[in-house]
């Protein structure tokens, strides 16, 4: 039996191990309504993207978006024409599970120009490419990339592009390992964060771009599971001032939890959910099914 819906929150199919149609089921059993699917969920099912796409459909998880595109602006000449290439197959298999977000994070390339103007104008040419699949694109700053590190300068590309469907992504581990402050989220504007990406971890410093790396793809854990637990709750009331509303997904790279049964792990993150929805936010829980449709 599926436990009390959590509306609002979902996780990303990173965080456990097993087929996706196991980890859909778990996701669902401990009452997530959403899922954030990666492009290595359609193309590694045994049935094909097609079978992927049916599993994610059966389910009746709403796709919270796709990811990920990276190392895409700022390249110029037969690499430029290369991840344009990558990025039209990205938008398809994105369009094709209903998504309506396509995460792009900040490049990486030693390659990259460090030319705002040139990563506005391939952000905005991505963006139009996205706009008839009716697809937003979500700019997010990675903590090591070359040039964008940092949500205040991934929001300044999103700006400078000035395209309807293109917006940013946070991450909340990556606005930790930076140390970017947090007054910072004030001058967004809450129409144009697109995803936000929740997750802690369990030290307080990164100091080098290899420290976040290997922290961010190995010992994430949930939200209010690590030392940044105040940090977090902050954050998410921060953007509920400036009247964000969108969707919140745990985005939990972790090698132990790889090695869970997944109930176990979908029970940890519904916990997360729970602190956030109940003690942070103070969110009166969705009425069930029967009482929305007596009235």
């Amino acid at each position: 039996m599926n436990a009390q819906l959590i509306a609002g929150f979902g996780m990303d199919t990173i965080t456990m191990a097993g087929s996706l149609e196991a980890k859909l089921e778990a996701m669902k059993g401990a009452g997530f309504s959403q899922v954030m699917l990666m492009a290595r969920d359609l193309v590694s099912h045994p049935a094909g993207v097609a079978g992927a796409v049916a599993a994610v459909k059966a389910s009746g998880l709403r796709p919270t978006g796709f990811q990920v595109l990276r190392d895409f602006e700022g390249l110029s000449g037969h690499l430029h024409d290369y991840k344009m290439d990558m990025a039209k197959s990205m938008l398809e298999m994105c369009a094709a599970t209903g998504s309506k977000v396509l995460l792009v994070c900040s490049s990486t390339s030693r390659h990259a120009t460090d030319d705002i103007n040139a990563l506005a104008r391939d952000l905005k040419k991505l963006a139009m490419l996205a706009i008839p699949l009716g697809i937003k694109i979500a700019y997010e700053g990675l903590s090591w990339g070359r040039n964008i590190n940092e949500f205040t300068t991934a929001w300044d590309v999103v700006c400078l592009a000035d395209c309807p469907n293109l917006g940013i992504g946070l991450d909340s581990f990556h606005i930790f390992a930076s140390k970017t402050p947090l007054d910072s989220i004030d001058e967004l504007d809450p129409k144009k964060i697109f995803l936000t990406q929740l997750s802690d971890f369990m030290w307080n410093e990164t100091p080098t771009f290899e420290d976040r790396m290997t922290t961010a793809r190995t010992f994430r854990v949930f939200p209010g599971e690590g030392v940044h637990s105040a940090q977090l709750a902050d954050l998410v009331l921060r953007l509920e001032r400036i009247g964000y509303r969108g969707d919140y997904s745990f985005e939990v790279f972790n090698d132990d939890y790889q090695q869970l049964p997944l109930a176990t792990v979908a029970a940890r993150a519904r916990r997360s959910a729970l602190w956030l929805q109940d003690d942070v936010l103070h969110r009166a829980a969705p009425l069930p099914d029967w009482t929305r449709k007596a009235s």
